[in-house]
């Protein structure tokens, strides 16, 4: 909270309206003739403007001591809620109204333990309401609201945005979403949407394209157009999960005993006739005779519409109602919505085929994390939580919110088993791009088509991750809404951006890497050369093993700036950028590094004055800063290799 000013004024004033209000009107962005009426009203005080700020309020001081005003105008104390993180977790945060009541967000759905209560006077009355003297009086004090405490982590929260902001745009997607919550106990570390909005700025448009639209729109397509900014995905809309789901079919039909993980069991031939329908796989071949785990692999949907017929309908919605796939997960985040499937009476072969493999019925993405959650979780579904304290601001009273434990909905070994399946995807599947050097990784791509008859909602590429697979601590969602770039397949597309955040994410969360990370004994230590000479610092750098770049126009100065900073480490060959006091750092533009092998990315970046940072082998399927982006020569770009065999479906 921070202390902002609430304008009032008297009809006292030793100045005309007209004045006034042209002041008025200007420094708080009002309408002349709004003002006017206002001061011109019959009412003794009259509000001019509410939770101004502290430099608003100080600039109308020293107005009014300019025009040796000392009357008519008060500044009275108000209050404000003001977010120092802008856009972070907006969509999950939400905002507050004009009288700080919560309007979207935590800050609705909490916003009983926020604002606290006012304080009242307890009487005794007559039968015309007129307090009886005699009778005793209790003044009840106002109580000011708890602060409550959240799971979400903000270098996670941070990282999550950064990369999903890149995706998105890098392939022309509608929107994204991105969670990461940890399976043992529910916690939700992070909540992402993009586009996302400033919670300090909230009826703002939030897009370049809205911005250009917006006096055009009408005031109902405003509406329209600001809620739709406000909406929370992640919670709120529903999505057709595709091949992600299959991690449920499979686990249903591990746990009936209905299939085996290594057994030949299942055949493609690319088209399967259901019914009458002909319903295909997404590979451009068969996948002939397949077993549980290389269905899984291979993402093959004729397999799982055969697992789906194993099952059958009355144990497949069992199944989803025990995960909770038709109802809310019970977050308290504003706005969840529920799962919507046939009604079981209503699914037929056709509906029970599509289903098996993600398709035809929608679920919103906590729900899909919870689910997955729970399966890897030694088949315990835990219920999402955000926030896990409260703290009374009077007393300081902690109200701490535990775990809980929804329901056990597979085995401990059906779990085991599972966690082995999703680690093949990833080290023999189509989930390959999401690998992290140095961890455990399993998961599983996704990628559904639009209905026949809403062409236009286009595809949805996915990818969930478990990391450690063997000791799962985190499951990362990623989900790309009608990308319209080189593909819009969920192991291709989404499964790099779980990577890079994984990447950056584990080792800040402090989970210990468990298989090594990329040999770095040939990486070289950058040293401090500031305050030496120019000829010196290059002698020095040079002697390390990296290329020096004078970035200044004589050879005579002592350095006071060098570009990378000094103690990280990088490889031989790496180049430096020295500065003298009165020359700024150049720029130049990061290259699209996509595609290109370690050879080639390299040469490309040191061509710009640019150095690299690598993990994995490969093609680079990710960068960390985006094609386009203006840094300083000698910034380090981080790039993801990976081989040729990830992708897909």
């Amino acid at each position: 909270m921070l202390i902002h000013g609430k304008i009032l004024y008297k009809d006292d004033s030793q100045v005309s309206n007209d004045l006034l209000a042209e002041k008025f009107s200007e420094l708080f962005d009002l309408e002349y003739k709004d003002v006017i009426k206002d001061l011109s009203s019959t009412s003794s005080v009259v509000t001019i403007a509410k939770k101004v700020s502290n430099n608003k309020s100080e600039e109308l001081q020293k107005w009014m001591e300019l025009n040796n005003i000392t009357s008519g105008i008060n500044i009275d104390e108000d209050t404000k809620r003001t977010y120092p993180y802008d856009s972070l977790a907006a969509h999950l945060i939400g905002f507050c109204g004009s009288d700080n009541q919560g309007l979207e967000g935590l800050e609705a759905e909490w916003d009983d333990t926020l604002k606290g209560t006012f304080g009242r006077i307890v009487a005794t009355t007559d039968v015309n309401k007129n307090i009886i003297s005699d009778e005793s009086e209790q003044y009840i004090p106002a109580e000011n609201g708890s602060d409550i405490y959240l799971t979400i982590d903000v270098n996670a929260q941070s990282v999550a945005e950064k990369y999903l902001k890149q995706a998105v745009e890098e392939n022309k997607a509608d929107s994204g979403t991105v969670i990461i919550m940890d399976p043992t106990d529910g916690d939700i570390l992070t909540m992402a949407n993009y586009p996302t909005y400033n919670l300090n700025e909230p009826f703002e448009p939030n897009t370049p394209e809205l911005k250009k639209t917006w006096d055009d729109l009408s005031n109902d397509e405003q509406a329209e157009a600001t809620y739709a900014m406000w909406r929370n995905s992640a919670v709120s809309d529903g999505y057709e999960p595709g091949s992600t789901f299959k991690i449920v079919t499979a686990s249903i039909a591990l746990e009936e005993g209905l299939v085996e993980t290594d057994k030949k069991q299942f055949t493609c031939n690319r088209v399967m006739t259901v019914a009458d329908r002909k319903i295909s796989c997404w590979a451009s071949s068969a996948h002939g005779s397949l077993t549980l785990r290389e269905a899984l692999e291979k993402s093959c949907n004729p397999s799982f519409i055969q697992v789906g017929q194993k099952i059958g309908v009355s144990t497949f919605y069992k199944y989803i109602d025990a995960f909770g796939l038709r109802g809310k997960t019970g977050a308290r985040v504003s706005g969840e919505a529920s799962g919507y499937f046939y009604n079981e009476e209503d699914c037929g072969p056709v509906e029970l085929a599509t289903m098996s493999f993600g398709q035809r019925f929608t679920i919103t993405p906590l729900q899909l994390i919870t689910t997955v959650c729970g399966i890897v979780n030694d088949g315990k579904v835990m219920q999402p939580r955000i926030v896990y304290k409260t703290v009374n601001s009077d007393t300081g009273v902690t109200t701490n919110i535990d775990p809980v434990e929804v329901r056990q909905v597979i085995s401990e070994e059906t779990s085991a088993t599972m966690r082995d399946l999703l680690k093949s995807v990833v080290t023999d599947g189509t989930g390959g791009y999401a690998s992290v050097t140095g961890y455990s990784i399993g998961g599983k791509s996704g990628t559904s088509e639009p209905p026949v008859n809403k062409k236009e909602e286009g595809y949805v590429a996915s990818f969930v991750a478990v990391a450690p697979i063997d000791n799962p601590q985190v499951v990362c969602l990623v989900i790309l809404k009608d990308p319209k770039g080189r593909s819009h397949q969920g192991g291709t597309i989404a499964a790099p951006v779980a990577s890079q955040i994984l990447t950056e994410v584990l080792p800040d969360l402090g989970i210990v890497s468990s298989e090594g990370g990329t040999e770095k004994d040939d990486l070289i230590t950058l040293s401090d050369v500031s305050g030496k000479s120019y000829k010196e610092a290059k002698e020095t750098l040079e002697k390390a093993g990296f290329k020096v770049l004078n970035c200044s126009k004589s050879t005579n100065y002592t350095v006071a700036n060098q570009s990378p900073k000094s103690g990280i480490s990088l490889e031989e060959g790496s180049i430096i950028c020295l500065y003298d006091e009165n020359t700024k750092q150049s720029t130049v533009k990061v290259p699209n590094l996509k595609g290109l092998s370690l050879s080639q990315a390299r040469s490309k970046l040191h061509d710009l004055d640019l150095n690299i940072e690598i993990d994995g082998a490969g093609n680079v399927i990710s960068q960390d800063i985006a094609e386009g982006t203006k840094v300083d020569k000698g910034t380090i770009i981080s790039v993801t290799l990976r081989s040729s065999s990830g992708g897909g479906q």
